[in-house]
This record gives C-alpha cells, sequence and structure tokens, in this order.
C-alpha cells in the first residue's frame, strides 16, 4: 500500500485536520437531522400539556401538575416508571443487577438504572476501578487465545493449503470475519428483539444491537422493559450474555482487521520516526536484557555474543598456543 510523500511534521496536522472535519461533519448532519425532529415534539408536548390543563382546570391547578411531573421525571432518570405497564419492574432483582453490573464493567452504561443510596454509589466507585482493569485483563487473554485459533491458524491454512497470498488471505479472512460479526452478533440479534420488544421495529434492534457491541450505551432503548414476569429473570440474564459474547467477537474483528498490513501501514505513516539505532555497547547490553525478557520467565535466554565478546574469546583460545613449549 503506497501512501504519498507528506513531510513528517504535515502528517499530525493532516491527520488532526482530518478528525476535525469528521467531528464538524457529524456534529452538521446531527444538527440538521435531529434539531426539526426536537422542535417537533417540543410542540406537541406543549400542546398536550396545555390540553390536559384545560380539560382538567377545575380540579387541576398548574403549579401541581409541575410539581408531579418533576416527581415522575426524577424517578424515571432512577429508572423507576410511572407508567402501569411497567411499575411492577424491579431494577434491583439478581437478573437486572447482573445486568447492571455487566454494563458497568464493560463500560457501556446505559444510564436506565443507577445507584440510589450514597452507599451504592460509593461501592460503584471501587466496583469499578477494581473491574474495569479485571475486564480488560480477562478481555486481553481471551483474545490472544482466540487470535491464533481463529485468525492466524486460518490465514495460514489458507496460504499453505490453496496457496493464496499472505496479503490476500489475512484481507479476505478479515473481510469473513467482519461479516460473521455482522450476522451473528448484530443482525440476528436485532431479529430476537424485534420480535420480543413490544414497538421496536428491525432499525431500532439494530440500532440498539451495534449502540451497546461499540460500549456506547446510550438507554434510549433497553430491552426487558414490561416483559413477562416468569421469563423477564431468563431474558435479562440471556442478554447479559449476549453483550459480553458479542463484545468479545467485536474485538476479535476489530483486532483481526488492525493486523492487516494496509492498516499497519497507515499507522506507520502517522507514526513519529523511529530513533536510530546506537551501536554503544550499553545500548546494545540493554537491547538484550529486553530481548531476553521478552522471551518470558520459562525460556532461557541466549544473547547473541557481541564483536568485542568474540574477539576476547579467540584471544583467550589463542592464548596458550603463545606460551612457552615444554
Amino acid at each position: 500500500m503506497e501512501l504519498p510523500a507528506v513531510p513528517q511534521p504535515w502528517r499530525y496536522w493532516l491527520l488532526l485536520g482530518s478528525y476535525g472535519l469528521f467531528l464538524l461533519l457529524g456534529t452538521a448532519v446531527f444538527v440538521g437531522v435531529e434539531a426539526p425532529q426536537e422542535a417537533g415534539l417540543r410542540e406537541a408536548l406543549r400542546g398536550a400539556r396545555a390540553g390536559f390543563v384545560r380539560q382538567h382546570q377545575g380540579c387541576l391547578s398548574e403549579p401541581g401538575l409541575e410539581r408531579l411531573l418533576e416527581r415522575v421525571l426524577d424517578a424515571d432518570s432512577y429508572g423507576v416508571s410511572a407508567l402501569g405497564n411497567v411499575s411492577d419492574d424491579e431494577n434491583w432483582d439478581f437478573s437486572s443487577a447482573l445486568f447492571f453490573a455487566a454494563s458497568v464493567l464493560t463500560t457501556t452504561g446505559y444510564g436506565h438504572t443507577v445507584p440510589l443510596s450514597d452507599g451504592g454509589k460509593v461501592f460503584c466507585i471501587f466496583y469499578t476501578l477494581l473491574g474495569l482493569p479485571a475486564t480488560l485483563l480477562l478481555a486481553t487473554c481471551l483474545l490472544q487465545r482466540l487470535m491464533g485459533l481463529l485468525s492466524h491458524r486460518p490465514v495460514q491454512y489458507l496460504h499453505t493449503h490453496w496457496g493464496i497470498s499472505p496479503g490476500h488471505a489475512a484481507l479476505g479472512h478479515a473481510a469473513a470475519m467482519g461479516l460473521s460479526v455482522l450476522g451473528l452478533f448484530i443482525l440476528l440479534p436485532a431479529l430476537c428483539f424485534w420480535a420480543l420488544e413490544n414497538g421496536w421495529t428491525f432499525l431500532e434492534s439494530v440500532y440498539f444491537c451495534f449502540i451497546s457491541l461499540s460500549t456506547i450505551g446510550l438507554g434510549d432503548y433497553v430491552p426487558g422493559r414490561g416483559s413477562p414476569s416468569s421469563l423477564r429473570h431468563l431474558y435479562k440474564i440471556s442478554i447479559t450474555c449476549y453483550l459480553l459474547l458479542g463484545l468479545l467477537a467485536m474485538l476479535l474483528a476489530l483486532e483481526t482487521i488492525y493486523e492487516l498490513r494496509e492498516v499497519h501501514s497507515l499507522v506507520r505513516f502517522f507514526a513519529p520516526p523511529r530513533a536510530p539505532a546506537s551501536s554503544s555497547s550499553e545500548d546494545d547490553d540493554r537491547l538484550e536484557i529486553l530481548n531476553c525478557d521478552q522471551l518470558g520467565l520459562a525460556t532461557v535466554c541466549r544473547a547473541t555474543p557481541s564483536g568485542s565478546q568474540v574477539d576476547s574469546e579467540a584471544d583467550g583460545r589463542a592464548a596458550p598456543r603463545d606460551g612457552p613449549s615444554g
């Protein structure tokens, strides 16, 4: 993959400017698409509120309605709904708490359920401080295992048995991996949510799956609300397992794409140049120590002797020959 020759100092400004333009593009699109929808919703809400006040003017005061709405909105921010069909749903039973813990440790954070007590908020802080590094460690170990099994071996098999070049085999395998994750962890679960969740369209189901597996978790769509109590616990536990497995599959696909030669070329294009290697013996000794440490504890490190070491050993072997003969 040949990239245009650009002076090194200009590459950072090119990357920063491109990202800034991409950010502004997203801002402009969201403003143009969502602002009219928000204005229409505000106007409809004002009309509905004014009509309700006029209809119950004799028995309902406007300040009383304001206080009621404030309490309803405040409770809704903690995951407690005032609607009759979902008011019996508990946010802190076992399945709901498991779903909340998984959303915290995966940094999804839907925001539909939050700790109510001060003790719960303090525990959430320390639980997250310990849980996030543990989650990263577990994900890293699992990715290292799965990359060799599901990424490196298939590419090697395509190269050795089918005669495909490593670059083309890696590119084809990355495309197949991305399509598999798209089908198995986004489109297929979206069909299930579309069938199980009342009022969800297929687009909204796909939107929820992608927002969840990318750990954005906006919280505008949360499954399991209003579901039958007999199946709600099993349903939420199944959703928790899906989020954990789907996140791992998403990371595996992204790591496979990152290892492509074209992606490495792009990264090297913007990366700072490497410092020239020093020929001093001290730097060589440090490099040999680093190489030994990278081999692990169970591997015996055998450093290659430098030129000075070879000369000294040769002089030592030749010294007895120069001595007096018996």
